[in-house]
């Protein structure tokens, strides 16, 4: 006979927290986001943790690298999505992971054989004014000469002069050495007031750029999440089945913790990849499963050796597993019950092991209600996709602008691993849709925007931390009565009235 649960799952959105005692050191400025990303042991440390809770979903409408580099400044971790060769998901992750420390392989270069009119194609590509000019126009070349926007004059040049009229040559060069540190560094470029530092091996060729801007927006984002290269956090999703040859390509590419990208993670597919991923690696590599519902599904998961677990099904804004498949649970619920098991087997092992909470999220004040049912971070789709750093189109409707996103489940992803129930390589049918999402600008604006209100939100509730918030928290289910009284209601709101004071 099936098994029946006599209470309904429900969602954030029916739910409110009670406010606490708040003291007078009860101030958002206090308030600290710091989480655990993966698993560590009583009275340890974790190998990795975020200065904020939120990570970006495992997506090809969200998580490209240029994502991956605004969410690391904020504190957070991207997963590069796996749904693409195993070549390119690796150089998105490379491409992270050398774009800080300070340290950055070059992205503009050209030869000194190059036209101003290639300077200047360039530089609209790629946005960067500091152009490296070698023997032949690669990043590692032997550096002849620098090109900033200081060197030429559009309106007084004609676009076939040659490069290496009018670069900065290499003997008007102030430069560094191999094995020169990142503060020494910054020194030349302080004190020669440089914008740019090149730095090169014995034989002149190219290694890296080190640029002002750098220190200056690392000054600005005290809440990087940092690797001990100070170089960023990446992580990188993988899937059931080519895992034997993507997890070394990624591991090769610096990615710091990996995911296995499904539907459903309660599943011997999962098993056999953590196992693998376990006898060649050992504890070294860090890696997700999921994502799952129930307590049941937390322990087998657990037990499997994943450092952190995901939780959620059906519950993404561009997920129709439910509808189609009718399986899923209220994430709410399943939230809840899976959060009670992790803390069971804290107490049985010593072993704690972060939860992600994955779908659900509607609005902002939901992120603090999953923080206070026990998520250690959030994985969002839909509220990265929106931003400017997302890798999709932005498109222009009756006066709105808007950005693609699509799930990983639709047929424009065709993205069958991630719903591998070890059949034949091809979607049967759709279990994500195809849609578009209003345009919110940047991501730190954002970002900034979403967590002061949860900063906010734990002072009501007397808590400076999370796992003090999840401590404390008084939460209380809510009627669909007292939901329309929790907004603006028996008013004619003056934008929709038509009239203006």
């Amino acid at each position: 006979m099936a098994i029946y649960y006599n209470e309904p799952c429900h969602t954030f959105s029916e739910y409110l927290l009670i406010p606490g005692y708040s003291s007078a050191e009860c101030v958002p400025a206090n308030v600290s986001l710091r989480t655990p990303l993966v698993k560590f042991k009583k009275g340890e440390e974790p190998a990795i943790s975020l200065n904020i809770p939120l990570v970006s979903a495992i997506m090809q409408s969200v998580s490209g690298d240029r994502l991956a580099l605004a969410l690391a400044r904020e504190g957070g971790i991207s997963f590069i999505y796996g749904s693409q060769s195993i070549e390119d998901e690796s150089a998105m992750v490379e491409r992270v992971k050398s774009y800080k420390a300070g340290f950055v392989v070059s992205d503009s270069n050209l030869s000194p054989e190059n036209t101003l009119a290639d300077v200047i194609e360039l530089t609209a590509r790629t946005g960067h004014n500091t152009i490296a000019i070698t023997h032949n126009g690669t990043a590692n070349g032997k550096l002849c000469g620098i090109v900033t926007s200081r060197d030429y004059r559009v309106s007084r040049m004609e676009p076939d002069l040659k490069v290496k009229e009018f670069m900065t040559p290499f003997e008007n060069l102030i430069y560094g050495k191999e094995g020169i540190t990142l503060k020494e560094a910054n020194n030349v470029i302080w004190d020669h007031k440089l914008n740019s530092l090149p730095i090169l091996d014995e034989e002149g060729n190219l290694l890296y750029m080190v640029f002002r801007k750098d220190y200056d927006t690392h000054k600005s984002n005290p809440l990087e999440a940092l690797d001990s290269h100070k170089r960023y956090l990446v992580g990188a999703g993988i899937n059931t089945r080519d895992y034997e040859k993507r997890v070394p390509a990624l591991l090769e590419a610096g990615a710091d913790v990996l995911c296995i990208d499904s539907s459903e993670g309660f599943s011997e597919w999962q098993k056999r990849t953590l196992a693998w991923i376990r006898r060649e690696y050992g504890d070294s590599v860090k890696v997700g499963a999921g994502n799952v519902v129930d307590r049941e599904g937390f322990r087998f998961l657990a037990e499997c050796g994943a450092d952190f677990i995901k939780v959620g099904i059906g519950g993404g804004s561009i997920c129709i597993t439910r509808e189609q498949k009718g399986i899923g649970r209220g994430q709410a619920t399943a939230l809840i019950e899976v959060c009670a098991a992790r803390d069971e087997y804290f107490n049985e092992t010593g072993v704690y092991i972060p939860i992600c909470s994955d779908g659900g999220i509607v609005q902002d004040y939901h992120m603090t209600l999953a923080l206070a049912m026990g998520a250690d971070f959030l994985m969002l789709g839909r509220y990265f996709a929106r931003f400017d750093e997302s890798p999709t189109a932005k498109i222009h409707v009756n006066g709105i602008y808007y950005k693609e996103y699509w799930g990983e489940g639709s047929n424009r992803a065709r993205n069958w691993q991630r719903y591998d129930l070890g059949g034949a390589a091809k979607l049967s049918f759709e279990e994500g849709v195809d849609s578009y999402v209003p345009y919110a600008g940047p991501l730190h604006d954002n970002v900034a925007a979403s967590l002061a209100k949860v900063c906010s939100t734990m002072c009501n509730c007397g808590a400076l931390t999370i796992p003090e918030l999840q401590e404390k928290a008084k939460i209380t289910l809510v009627s669909s009565t007292s939901i329309v009284e929790g907004g603006a209601h028996d008013v004619i709101r003056k934008e929709q009235s038509g009239f203006h004071s």
